[in-house]
C-alpha cells in the first residue's frame, strides 16, 4: 500500500515507517528534519506540516498523523490545527482506506502541560468527527494514546535514574513502551483492522488504572 506518515525522522514516526517498509509497503515521510531512513521504498519530504506547499502525493491509502511538539506554546498550532489541515489535504485521496492519529494518554489524564493536553484531547475529538465523515467511504479512522515511550523526546528522563524510576513507579507493569511496540499498534489499526473505527486505544502500561486501595 501507499502510506504517508508525518514526523518520520525519529521516535514513533520513524518506527512506524520502518514497520510499514518491513511489510513491503511504499512509505512517504514528511518531517522538518533530514531523513533517518535509507530504503528504496521510502521517499522523504522535508517540510513542516504547517507549510502551504506540502507535496502532492498520489494514491495515499494509509495516513498516519504522528508529527507534533511537546512545546506547550506551540501545541495547539501544531498538534491540533496543523494536524487537522494536514489531514484534510490528504484524505481527498480516492484510494484512502485508513487514518491513524498518534494522540497521548495525557488526553485522558490531563497530567501534562495545559496546551499539550488540550491539543491531544482535541485530536481524539477530531478523530471521532473524521470517523463519522469518512465511514460512507469505508475508511477506518482511529487514534492511539501512548503513555511513556522510550524516544529521544524523553531522553532527559531516560538519562536520570531518579526521574526514570519515578515514572516507572507510576505504571502497573513497571515499564515504558518502546517505539517499535507503538508502531505495531499503528500498523494494526491501519492495515489489519477493518472493523474498528472512531476508537482511541490507550497504551500506557497501566498508568491510568493504577490506584492504591486504602481500607
Amino acid at each position: 500500500m501507499n502510506v504517508l506518515i508525518s514526523g518520520t525522522s525519529s521516535g514513533i514516526g520513524k518506527a512506524c515507517a520502518e514497520r510499514f517498509l518491513a511489510e513491503g509497503h511504499r512509505v512517504h515521510g514528511i518531517d522538518i528534519a533530514v531523513s533517518a531512513i535509507d530504503h528504496p521504498a521510502y521517499t522523504h519530504y522535508r517540510h513542516d506540516i504547517r507549510d502551504a506547499d506540502l507535496p502532492d502525493i498520489e494514491g495515499v491509502e494509509v495516513l498516519v498523523n504522528n508529527a507534533g511538539t511537546i512545546e506547550d506554546a506551540e501545541s495547539i498550532a501544531i498538534n491540533l490545527e496543523a494536524t487537522i489541515d494536514f489531514t484534510e489535504r490528504y484524505i481527498q485521496s480516492p484510494a484512502l482506506r485508513s487514518v491513524v492519529f498518534v494522540a497521548s494518554a495525557a488526553a485522558r489524564t490531563g497530567s501534562e502541560f495545559p496546551r499539550y493536553v488540550a491539543s491531544k484531547a482535541g485530536i481524539v475529538g477530531y478523530m471521532k468527527n473524521l470517523a463519522l465523515a469518512l465511514a460512507p467511504r469505508g475508511v477506518t479512522v482511529n487514534s492511539i494514546s501512548p503513555g511513556g515511550v522510550i524516544t529521544p523526546a524523553n531522553q532527559h528522563i531516560l538519562d536520570s535514574e531518579r526521574l526514570y524510576a519515578e515514572v516507572l513507579g507510576e505504571t502497573l507493569l513497571g515499564k515504558w513502551a518502546d517505539a517499535d511496540e507503538i508502531a505495531d499498534f499503528v500498523y494494526f489499526c491501519a492495515v489489519t483492522n477493518r472493523s474498528m473505527t472512531g476508537e482511541d486505544i490507550l497504551i500506557d502500561n497501566g498508568e491510568m488504572l493504577k490506584a492504591n486501595f486504602v481500607w
